[in-house]
This record gives structure tokens, sequence and C-alpha cells, in this order.
């Protein structure tokens, strides 16, 4: 389940969508488009797009151990993989 529910769900695709289009052009942080995929409830591409923020050395990572945002990933092997590989194990 998502963070977001009815028209907040339909305005994180438009902005999902915007992100994914902007990135074949420039570069996006892979991060920003992980929180958005996190907030409709899809777990494996938010996962995919942290690993690609890992991939980028994203400065945010740090964060990801104690942001609430991440609160459904947190039992995600992949995610506690990822945890691990940015020093911050669980």
């Amino acid at each position: 389940m998502g963070l977001w529910n009815g028209r907040k769900k339909v305005e994180a695709q438009k902005t999902l969508d915007q992100l994914i289009e902007r990135s074949k052009r420039e570069f996006v942080l892979p991060f920003s488009i992980a929180m958005v995929y996190v907030g409709l409830g899809e777990k494996d591409q938010a996962l995919v797009w942290l690993q690609k923020a890992y991939e980028y050395r994203d400065l945010i990572l740090p964060g990801l151990k104690h942001d609430p945002t991440w609160d459904s990933l947190r039992s995600e092997p992949r995610f506690i993989e990822l945890l691990g590989k940015a020093g911050h194990p669980q």
C-alpha cells in the first residue's frame, strides 16, 4: 500500500511520469524517482531506483536508515543490503 491515495496518487503518478521523461534528456536524481515509487506503493521500482542512487553515490542515502518514508521497505532484503552497502547496517 502506498503513502498516497486518490487525487494524491494521480498527482504522484503524473510527477513520476514527468521525472522519467525528463531523465531521458538530463540527469535526474534516482533518489527522487525512488521516493515517488515508494509513495505509490511500488516497492520493487523504489528499490531499483534506490540501487541506482547508490551507484551514483547520491549524498541523500545516509538518511535512509531513519527516514520514515522508507518504512515500507525496511523488511525487504534488498533494502537491508543497500543500507549495509551505504554504511548503515540495521
